[in-house]
């Protein structure tokens, strides 16, 4: 493993994308049967050939695998190693699950001088045992479809059912992409990435996809994926859609219905961002929607999206998440800022947001940024989030601020709508701490009140 991926876990854990080549024009297709010999000879054949291939899968085939690459065991298919262009035609690649092999797979590697274009194929039930790209340490398991080490472009296709599970640190269910891809008008649905073990500190990340870059995600479905960990060990499930660790740029995409799971442990949004500086997660139209963290008796940090680094997000839907922590803390139902974190949010919708924690402490319904980070939002609406812990402490419903540990933490916000938001006390703003500015917000109609403790937000009232 790099370090640059051990710094960004770690800092996770504490708290211009490159131009994708055009293919070159590739000679006439090879016709691949309906057959796992043929498709594996195709493969065989193309990395073996000079210059760029072709594969045409049988239309609507399901090619189903159901033993490991003899070469390459982790693999269901050979590695590609050479320019290819495979599509599907609709066809799906499955490891068969019910078969009387038990080996466990995933789909594809793209090794470091491979090149793959995959068009219009389903990658189904795909099980990762290793991270090809990081072997050391042992353990770790990357990419239940596709780990790309190399060039990697999907389109129009989709990953259902895939995998990465292990003992130690797993990311990645449906795609980890260590290389440069991009994922286009593709649907990944229902993938799950497990930490199974009973040591303390575990790490689950990515159920849909986790980047070590860079990664372009345009006009996608990311919805249905998970993250867990093993109850009581204190470890940490997040980014149950996206997990960055490098440039990453996601446009028009709808993120919804995912879940990080980590029952006394730390539960981390389905968007969650720890890439080194200078470079950025860029997240531009789309929605992130109705996504869950839960970790009853530990930490939910932001149901929707969670930041420890750099980010920019413009004209995003982010609604209906929540962070939930019976007997625990929740903090950020739409978007937790880590002490790390710098965030530009304009022109975005952060609405019907809610972090709950009964018998415990909630914090920032629509926003939070407790520990220290830096939070600039111009032009949004911050509307009907709530913050609820019935037998505990619920504070800021729309936005919960504190300077951190070192009370330097900076909230700046400038003609955002914040309203109709509600909590036990600062209904609409609660600051704790640090610095947080007006400058032509409209801050009105919350619940009991506009902003908490009364006097700390000059220009808010009531």
């Amino acid at each position: 493993m790099s370090r640059r991926h051990v710094q960004a876990v770690l800092g996770l854990v504490a708290g211009a994308l490159a131009a994708v080549p055009v293919p070159a024009a590739h000679a006439a297709p090879v016709q691949v049967p309906c057959s796992v010999p043929d498709l594996v000879a195709a493969i065989n054949a193309a990395n073996g050939s000079p210059g760029p291939d072709r594969l045409r899968l049988a239309r609507k085939c399901t090619y189903k695998l159901t033993s490991p690459d003899p070469v390459n065991p982790g693999n269901g298919l050979p590695v590609i190693t050479s320019e290819i262009a495979i599509d599907g035609r609709g066809a799906t690649i499955e490891r068969d699950e019910h078969g009387s092999s038990t080996a466990k797979f995933r789909i594809l590697f793209v090794g470091p001088t491979g090149n793959l274009t995959l068009t219009r194929t389903t990658i189904s039930g795909g099980f990762a045992t290793d991270c090809p790209a990081f072997p050391d340490p042992p353990g770790l398991a990357c990419g239940g479809g596709i780990s790309n080490a190399g060039t990697m472009r999907v389109n129009r296709s989709r990953f259902i059912g895939n995998t990465a599970r292990s003992d130690l640190f797993a990311q990645g269910g449906a795609i980890d992409n260590p290389g440069t891809g991009s994922v286009t008008d593709t649907e990944v649905t229902g993938n799950h990435v497990i930490y199974s073990g009973s040591g303390v500190g575990g790490l689950a990340a990515g159920g849909a996809i986790a980047n070590d870059g860079p990664l372009t995600v345009t006009g996608s479905r990311l919805t249905g994926n998970t993250a867990t960990v093993t109850a009581d060990t204190e470890s940490i499930a997040f980014g149950a859609a996206v997990i960055s660790f490098a440039r990453t740029t996601i446009e028009n995409t709808v993120i919804s219905s995912n879940r990080s799971s980590a029952p006394g442990g730390i539960a981390r949004a389905a968007v969650s961002n720890g890439i080194p500086e200078p470079d950025r997660l860029i997240v531009t139209g789309g929605a992130i929607s109705d996504n869950t963290s839960d970790a009853p008796r530990g930490l939910a940090q932001g149901g929707g999206v969670a930041n420890n680094a750099l980010m920019t997000m413009t004209k995003v839907k982010i609604s209906g998440n929540r962070a939930v922590a019976e007997n625990g803390t929740a903090r950020g139902g739409g978007v937790r800022m880590g002490p790390f974190g710098t965030l530009d949010l304009t022109e975005s919708h952060i609405t019907g947001n809610a972090v709950s924690a009964p018998n415990g402490t909630a914090q920032g319904g629509g926003l939070d940024n407790p520990d220290g980070g830096t939070l600039t939002a111009r032009r949004n609406k911050v509307l009907r989030n709530t913050a609820t812990a019935k037998g505990g402490t619920a504070r800021g419903g729309g936005l919960y601020h504190a300077g951190g540990a070192t009370g330097r933490g900076t909230t700046t916000l400038e003609r955002n709508t914040i309203s109709h938001n509600r909590a036990g006390d600062g209904g609409g703003i609660f600051k704790a701490t640090g610095i947080l500015t007006l400058s032509g917000d409209d801050v009105r109609d919350n619940s009991p009140n506009n902003c908490s403790p009364a006097g700390t937000v000059p220009g808010c009232t009531g």
